[in-house]
């Protein structure tokens, strides 16, 4: 399994509308490609930030995301209201209560 976490900067005005976007997003594209485990949406409590984290069943199925038409097709909208950086990595540790 492999995590990806996409880290949005965005104006506080913005952030709701952002959330939205982001929220059909996982629930008509992301959801249905494959590989795709799991996403969270972490919302600031400045509005300044939105982080998404996603499991993926691997490296390969994070690339194959990013190409899909219809996952590309939502770029340029969500450009239009954040920046963002983008990290994968491997789960190193984990604890719960």
């Amino acid at each position: 399994m492999i995590i990806l976490l996409n880290i949005l900067t965005v104006d506080p005005a913005d952030q709701a509308s952002l959330l939205e976007l982001l929220r059909a997003n996982t629930d008509t594209v992301v959801a249905t490609l494959d590989g795709w485990i799991s996403t969270q949406l972490i919302a600031s409590t400045d509005g300044t930030r939105v982080v998404i984290c996603s499991e993926w069943r691997d490296a390969g199925a994070v690339d194959a995301m990013r190409r899909h038409p219809r996952m590309a097709a939502y770029f340029p909208r969500i450009t239009a209201l954040a920046t963002f950086d983008s990290i994968a990595g491997d789960v190193v540790h984990s604890r719960s209560a």
